[in-house]
């Protein structure tokens, strides 16, 4: 009979944890934006080599798409949860913007949205892959608005996203908790007299 516990696995085990990585991962790319951050900087700051890093992401682009799923699951805004068929459509948007707002200003080493200011990436694919995200976050909402208010849907989701987008770059200039609030409640203001809810 083989002993089994005293069998070492092939190969040299891994030094890091994968799901630890890409949170650190997340942190620079959030931080400093895709283009801004190398494959060097993300194996000094995992402590692994190059060959480590490639065995487990397989490239810089692979590790984006993981920690943009990491983002959407953990950190992006929950619309499935604020957007509700139950309350007014502007009081549900403005919560979206509000949560935006915090969400957007929490973390000083990382202000703003991953997602749309990965819209901006000079990389096609880190681009394209933000796109989609962002696509999908807008097309949320779109279909939120048209289900009570058709004919007002499309201006109300650009302008929510669009207050969006420049909430994000607003926090990255610095701009406080208290003043993204202000405006997440302006623009709440706004979609409530558009569609009259």
């Amino acid at each position: 009979m083989t002993d089994t516990k005293n069998i070492r696995p092939r190969g040299r085990p891994r030094r890091f944890d994968p799901e630890e990585a890409i949170a650190v991962a997340q942190q620079l790319f959030h931080g400093r934006g895709y283009d801004a951050v190398s494959v060097a900087d993300i194996t000094t700051a995992l402590g692994i080599n190059p060959p480590s890093f490639y065995a487990a992401f397989g490239s810089k682009m692979g590790l984006y798409a993981r920690v943009l799923d990491r983002y959407t699951a953990t950190e992006a805004i929950p619309l499935a949860e604020l957007l509700r068929p139950d309350e007014p459509v502007a009081a549900c948007l403005t919560a979206v913007l509000e949560d935006a707002a915090r969400r957007y200003a929490g973390n000083p080493d990382a202000t703003g949205c991953m997602v749309v200011e990965g819209v901006r990436s000079d990389d096609p694919d880190a681009r394209a892959a933000a796109c989609a995200l962002q696509r999908g976050a807008e097309e949320a909402i779109l279909d939120y608005v048209a289900a009570r208010h058709p004919d007002k849907a499309s201006e109300v989701a650009d302008f929510v996203g669009a207050t969006m987008t420049g909430m994000s770059a607003k926090a990255r200039a610095g701009l406080s908790l208290d003043r993204l609030m202000a405006i997440a409640r302006i623009a709440g203001q706004a979609v409530a007299q558009t569609i009259d809810d």
